[in-house]
């Protein structure tokens, strides 16, 4: 378990050291801002839509590592989604971070995102692992602005 437990720490190190897609985006077609006033993390959320399906998304901002990795792996796990996948994921890794296993039937695969299972035994730090995915959420329905507050 400890293995496991150190292969997760490395993979947050990691996207919080080289965020992926951490860039602003000029051609967004949509994007929001989202704030977690009790950490500090803020982040812009930038999504390009070709029809239903995103063809690009990225984020600049500054949070705390869980905050940083967790809207690096998700601008991975988005590319290529059209907005019901998005919405399927966004669903099912709020559903692991607030209720936990198992996930419900017919959810999507989480992948990489698995890494942030344990984040529930830490209820302030849900609030910096979902936060990136409430203002994708809240770019798609062009809300934006989201706080986890």
């Amino acid at each position: 378990m400890s293995d496991l437990r150190e292969l997760y720490q490395e993979l947050i190190l990691d996207h919080t050291k080289a965020p992926r897609n951490f860039r602003a985006m000029d051609n967004a077609s949509h994007q929001a801002k989202g704030h977690n006033p009790l950490c500090g993390d803020k982040l812009d959320v930038f999504i390009l839509l070709n029809g239903d399906r995103i063809e690009d998304v990225s984020f600049e901002g500054s949070g705390c590592a869980i905050s940083t990795a967790s809207a690096s792996l998700m601008t991975e796990m988005l590319k290529g989604c059209t907005r019901e996948e998005a919405e399927a994921l966004f669903e099912t890794f709020h559903h692991m971070l607030t209720e936990g296993s198992p996930l419900p039937e017919g959810a999507p695969e989480m992948g990489k995102l698995e890494v942030f299972e344990g984040v529930r035994e830490f209820p302030v730090r849900v609030k910096c692992a979902t936060l990136a995915w409430h203002t994708v959420h809240a770019a798609l329905e062009k809300e934006g602005t989201v706080t986890t507050e």
